[in-house]
């Protein structure tokens, strides 16, 4: 099986759960598995909670290649930034559908 499988199955995946979820309410409460039903709020919580993962994903890698230092800085820098990018965004998208919201009331 060819590598590009790895990357094309998950992106499509992907494609067709946000698709089947674009219009649908989303959930602030409970445990939801589709990342695309879930509010902004709960998007950004789950983020924080992908931070242990992150770690454990980090130290794995560490125990497991024969990586230079350089390499590991590097790719701990990319984890780092990657999380508080997802982090932010959701942050953001959160604040401003809040503030919709609040502007809607009126």
């Amino acid at each position: 099986m060819s590598i590009l499988f790895y990357f094309i199955a998950p992106f499509m995946a992907a494609t067709i759960m946000h698709a089947r979820s674009k219009n649908t309410e989303k959930v602030n409460r409970g445990f939801v598995f589709n990342h695309y039903k879930l509010t902004y709020r709960r998007r950004m919580i789950r983020s924080l909670w992908n931070i242990p993962i992150f770690i454990l994903i980090y130290l794995g890698i560490y125990w497991i290649t024969d990586l230079n230092s350089t390499e590991y800085i590097i790719l701990g820098m990319m984890f780092i930034l990657l999380g508080l990018l997802d982090f932010l965004y959701n942050f953001v998208k959160w604040q401003k559908h809040e503030k919709e919201i609040s502007f809607s009331e009126r």
